[in-house]
């Protein structure tokens, strides 16, 4: 009896795990590794770090996503490393995994642009535990400030600076805004609430870039009306635990400085001997998503970088799920004998929320704003959810935060060290 061709996939986020669901009933065996045993809907990260959504409202047990497939497994590991001459993938747990066919889909890590200053008091917002870290933090921050007596010191516990003009910065700073507007003024009734101040900085000369400039003239004109001071042109050059440098020489006192201004892939490249794009890091693929020298290794979504028109693919989700799904059909097109076939990238918008009844959307030369294009962001991320009670519990959230002016999870819990100023 013939054995079914192996197939692992290295990371479960939106390309792995979007592969792994088109292998499922197929005639092939997949090993789904991953270091977490649940998939994360990153877009609404930011809704964790402003105490509206709970974490698991926003991830779900891979182990229950892949129930119904009897021939996916899947393995809470550490990969360290690939040996492609004996067709193997190690983990840190001692396992070596072998392949006949090695999909590679481990994402990307923040990138400091080597500010070291900045990495080692910047708070991130890429994963579960650094969203929970900000919330804990900016939480703290105004216990602290309310035992402060001086108001220069107050001042500090009082601003925050977010860094990076995309979606991220963007629908974090928004969020954080109606957070301390709507909610933690009424916590903190004996703040002076004036004192607070939240600056989004972004080197090039528009917020989120990547939309038409009419749209990024919007959202910068929706979020000053916010109380964001938007620093445009403008970049971060040094940071400590009590402000940021910017590359004007100004120098903004505070607390806290979250970081969402650019991506990197993820370490575990770094360690891989892959072919490599010199200017992003990207491990180079073919048009069939193909390693290049390497056809049995696929490698998809932020780590990979596909060339389309003169330039990479963002780093983003929607390409990782059509690579996904292409990729899919290529291993088991070669599976049959057949000769895989080219990918290309569908462009299908972008969208990002600036706050209550506020966002942007751009579909080609459509595009939507303000309540409207709110409501096709609430519809399209809800669709997007992985499983039943993850859209139940965060249309629960996004109804209760609407109705009542309320953010239900403002708690301080597992705090790491650095996010103990209330003890300070």
């Amino acid at each position: 009896m013939n054995e079914l061709p192996r197939v692992v996939i290295v990371g479960a986020g939106f390309g792995g795990l979007e592969c792994a669901r088109r292998l499922a009933g197929k005639p092939v065996s997949v090993m789904l590794l991953d270091r977490n045993n649940y998939h994360l809907f990153t877009p609404l990260l930011y809704q964790v770090a402003s105490s509206l959504l709970n974490p698991s409202d926003i991830a779900h047990p891979i182990r229950s996503i892949l129930r119904g497939a009897g021939n996916i497994r899947f393995r809470l590991c550490q990969v360290t490393g690939v040996d492609r001459e004996a067709r193997t993938v190690q983990t840190a747990e001692g396992d070596r995994f072998p392949y006949d066919f090695l999909l590679l889909a481990v994402g990307s890590a923040t990138s400091f642009f080597g500010l070291r200053s900045v990495e080692q008091v910047a708070l991130g917002l890429k994963n579960l535990p650094e969203a929970l870290e900000l919330r804990n933090h900016v939480l703290a921050c105004f216990e602290r400030a309310v035992r402060e007596d001086d108001p220069e010191a107050r001042r500090g516990w009082l601003h925050f600076v977010v860094v990076g003009g995309g979606p991220t910065g963007v629908e974090y700073a928004g969020a954080l805004s109606e957070l301390i507007r709507l909610v933690l003024a009424r916590d903190f009734h004996s703040l002076d609430l004036s004192q607070v101040g939240i600056h989004l900085v972004e080197a090039q000369d528009q917020v989120l870039a990547a939309f038409a400039p009419d749209l990024g003239e919007a959202t910068r004109r929706e979020l000053e009306s916010k109380g964001i001071d938007v620093r445009l042109g403008t970049q971060v050059t040094e940071a400590s635990s009590h402000g940021v440098t910017l590359s004007s020489g100004e120098r903004i006192s505070a607390r806290t400085l979250v970081w969402a201004a650019g991506v990197r892939p993820a370490g575990l490249v770094d360690v891989l001997d892959l072919p490599r794009r010199e200017h992003s890091g990207r491990v180079a693929v073919s048009d069939t998503l193909q390693v290049e020298g390497s056809d049995e290794v696929f490698a998809i979504g932020d780590m990979a970088s596909f060339v389309q028109d003169g330039a990479e693919l963002p780093m983003m989700a929607p390409p990782a799920r059509q690579q996904a799904r292409h990729a899919a059909r290529n291993i088991l097109r070669i599976v049959q004998g057949r000769e895989p076939l080219p990918f290309h990238y569908r462009e299908l918008g972008v969208m990002a929320t600036i706050g209550r009844n506020a966002a942007v959307a751009q579909v080609g030369r459509f595009r939507l704003q303000g309540f409207v294009g709110w409501v096709a962001w609430l519809l399209l991320h809800l669709y997007a959810l992985v499983g039943f009670r993850n859209r139940l519990l965060v249309v629960l959230g996004w109804a209760w935060n609407y109705l009542f002016l309320d953010r239900p999870v403002r708690i301080i819990s597992r705090a790491r060290e650095r996010d103990k100023v209330a003890e300070e």
